[in-house]
């Protein structure tokens, strides 16, 4: 597996991410079928087998209800062997989501995540945007709040989960280190936003690739591969994250990663 410097940081992050959002919510998630959340016997056996393939890139959140406690309790002893990466700005709380981007609101998320993943630093840390990306970066100046994070040493980096190609931009001009964008073969609009990073250098996070699990929507005789393939012929992609609690369909992303390496 290839580990890619993030933008201009120290930090090296896997080729492909594990996302935990299946580990801790399964409620108003936008997957064609439902599913029980996992045991925590079945996320340490998939966590293992994320290290055996190469990865060491984790994303998570708030909003992924009981993600962030989950791998906090385990990843004991092996916090340095992995990227952690969250985000503040959405709660999921009884069944719905709620927004905050002020700075009391952003620094309150950040020291709960600390306490929840039972670290003192956060390697990579987004706002998880609402869709009014431009209000987010310019209004809120949540981005400024990241920096000031950083700078605190609470995280290592900083940037967005955007929802917009302008709001994509725009982060990466308030000095995001890494913008999260949706790209896929029937989603490709943000791609302006990944050949801007590659020019100033930012890293790129790739987020339903897979078209959320809609597969049906991806031609070719394997829609894994049609859609690994779309998104590594852009030179400013990072990492893809993987969404899945499969170990199997884990092994098969992966693969079609090296295959388009070859």
């Amino acid at each position: 597996m290839k580990h890619i410097l993030l933008g201009t940081t120290d930090i090296k992050v896997s080729q492909a991410g594990l996302g935990t959002a299946k580990l801790g919510r399964n409620q108003k998630m936008h997957y064609p079928s439902s599913f029980e959340l996992p045991s925590d016997n079945a996320i340490t056996e998939l966590l293992g087998y994320a290290k055996e393939l190469g990865i060491n890139l984790l994303d998570t959140a708030p909003a992924y209800g009981l993600s962030e406690e989950r791998l906090g309790k385990l990843l004991k002893n092996q916090r340095h062997q992995w990227v952690i990466s969250s985000k503040a700005g959405e709660e999921f709380i009884n069944g719905e989501s709620y927004y905050d981007f002020s700075s009391t609101a952003i620094r309150n998320s950040i020291e709960r995540s600390l306490k929840r993943l039972q670290t003192d630093f956060i390697d990579i840390f987004l706002i998880h945007s609402n869709g009014e990306d431009k209000k987010i970066i310019l209004e809120n100046s949540a981005l400024d709040t990241l920096k000031n994070l950083k700078k605190e040493g609470l995280i290592r980096a900083y940037g967005m989960s955007t929802k917009t190609i302008e709001g994509g931009l725009l982060a990466i001009d308030h000095g995001a280190d890494a913008v999260m964008i949706t790209f896929n073969p029937v989603n490709h609009e943000e791609k302006p936003v990944i050949d801007y990073a590659y020019q100033k250098n930012a890293g790129i996070f790739i987020k339903k690739a897979f078209a959320s699990g809609h597969l049906q929507k991806i031609t070719g005789n394997d829609p894994i591969q049609t859609a690994i393939d779309f998104i590594l012929k852009e030179k400013g992609v990072t990492s893809i994250i993987l969404g899945t609690l499969n170990k199997k369909h884990l092994e098969h992303n992966v693969q079609c990663i090296l295959g388009n390496m070859r």
